[in-house]
């Protein structure tokens, strides 16, 4: 958590001040915003330290505190919000699922998550698990452009895994 002066504590002998709104008051004297603040019955909050003048806002202390740890709270939850959600395949998939489970994954890819997909073996499928490997194959030639495979596919149990990344995008 970061250090705010507030009133008698602001050390810039001139500032510019601007009020709960974010509306310019002017520049002047510590003084004088001082006075302003105590007259509208607030603190007088140094926004801007680094500024030529320095920022001030005036502003109730635990207001700013709250709106601050707000959009602290928001940047944070709002960075990574990447999930990965799975379509599933079988071995032997007809070429209609196929093409609707590839439609889906371009969807997903677009809105920019990730994308694990997993093909299922059952019975004695697992025997052949080369066409597990096959369809894979086929999955990341039709997604090519769209996305990156993390890594190669995984067999774990009856199930053979990969996890796609969505491209970035340029620019």
């Amino acid at each position: 958590m970061k250090f705010t002066a507030i009133n008698q504590f602001i050390k810039a002998a001139e500032l510019r001040v601007v009020d709960e709104t974010g509306k310019q008051i002017g520049i002047m004297s510590r003084i004088e915003a001082l006075n302003i603040a105590h007259d509208r019955g607030v603190d007088l909050v140094e926004i801007a330290p680094m500024a030529k003048p320095p920022v001030a806002k005036v502003i109730d202390f635990k207001k700013f505190k709250y709106v601050e740890a707000k959009k602290e709270r928001d940047a944070k939850s709002a960075s990574g919000k990447v999930e990965i959600k799975e379509i599933r395949f079988s071995p032997f998939i007809g070429t209609g699922d196929m093409d609707t489970r590839l439609e889906r994954i371009k969807d997903i890819l677009g809105d920019g998550d990730r994308v694990k997909i997993v093909v299922k073996f059952s019975g004695r499928q697992i025997t052949k698990v080369e066409f597990g490997h096959d369809l894979i194959k086929k999955i990341m030639s039709a997604l090519e452009g769209i996305a990156t495979s993390d890594g190669t596919p995984k067999l774990q149990g009856k199930q053979l895994f990969l996890i796609l990344n969505p491209t970035k995008k340029k620019a």
